[in-house]
Order: C-alpha cells, then structure tokens, then sequence
C-alpha cells in the first residue's frame, strides 16, 4: 500500500461539511501540498429540491476547481490522479442511494470494494464527505432502515483505511481520528 492521504468527513444535513471540506482542499493547495484540486460530484438532480442543492454548491464553490460529476464509478475517477491532487468526493451518500435505488445488491458491493481498494492505493490526497445518519431512531421502512444500516457500515469501512476522520457539527469540526 502506497502512502496515502484519506479524510473521511462525516456530518448531518446542512452541518457544513462540504465547506470544511472544500476549505480544507483549498488549505492544501495554498500550502503547496497538491498543485490542483478535483471535485467529484455524486448527485444526480432529479427534482427541483436537488436542483436547487446543486445550484447552491455550485455557487459557492471556488471557480478553481476542476468538477466531475459520477454519480457510481469512483475507483476509476480516483485511479487517475497522482500525489499532486486533492480530490474531495461530494458526497458518498448520494453514491449509496444511487446504488441501493438503481443497482444490485452486488452490484453495490462490488463498487465499494472497487472504492475500498482504489482509496488504499491512491497518490492522492482524497476527501470524502458523507452524512451520518445512524443518531436518529430506527426507521420504520425497509428501504429507511437498509439504508441506514448501508450508510454506517459504509462509513465505517472508509474510516478503517481513512489517516484522519472529522465530524461536523454546526460548522465545527471534531476531530476523531
């Protein structure tokens, strides 16, 4: 395994993790750590709800990011880059609904596997952020509770191989691993 430098960022809905992660790519860009920065866009706009997101991230994230937008296949994005990129992966929850909604079970586990892999292999400094939803009660619907469960098992996984794990909470980070 290559040295790698993995952040996991976990936070609720509107807690400010995207901002503590894209400040925290910039960070390393100003210090000379990478000489360029990537955004891997998870979403996919379905509705004018998630149009909106969308619309608010793209307007307030700086104009010197390179944006890709995939929604499913991130080992091979992230297989492109080398020491001298920051890639942040927006988010890893979306990724998980995309393939809880739209694929098969092993078709989910294979992609993360692939994941797993590719973030303990990459030259890149690689940011993830992803929601943490397991602080609420047990939901009532399978699909709730499948995806609940998913989501922690997920996080989890990337927090094994991640260097450093932030949680944000109102905009304050906290620091965990």
């Amino acid at each position: 395994m290559t040295q790698n430098n993995i952040h996991l960022i976990l936070g609720g809905a509107r807690s400010g993790k995207s901002s503590f992660a894209e400040q925290t790519a910039l960070d390393l860009y100003t210090s000379g750590k990478v000489s360029k920065f990537v955004y891997i866009a998870t979403a996919e706009i379905k509705d004018a709800e998630m149009a909106q997101r969308v619309s608010h991230h793209r307007a307030t994230r700086d104009k010197r990011w390179q944006v890709i937008e995939e929604s499913w296949y991130l080992a091979d994005i992230l297989q492109k880059f080398g020491r001298d990129t920051c890639v942040l992966i927006d988010c890893l929850t979306l990724w998980l609904t995309h393939g809880l909604c739209e694929k098969s079970e092993s078709e989910l586990q294979v992609q993360k596997q692939r994941l797993l892999e590719a973030l303990q292999h990459t030259r890149a400094s690689v940011l993830l952020v992803s929601n943490e939803v397991g602080h609420g009660i047990v939901p009532l619907g399978e699909l709730s509770r499948v995806f609940v469960d998913q989501s922690g098992w997920l996080n989890q996984d990337i927090a094994k191989v991640a260097q450093r794990v932030d949680f944000i909470m109102a905009g304050c980070p906290l620091r965990i691993k």
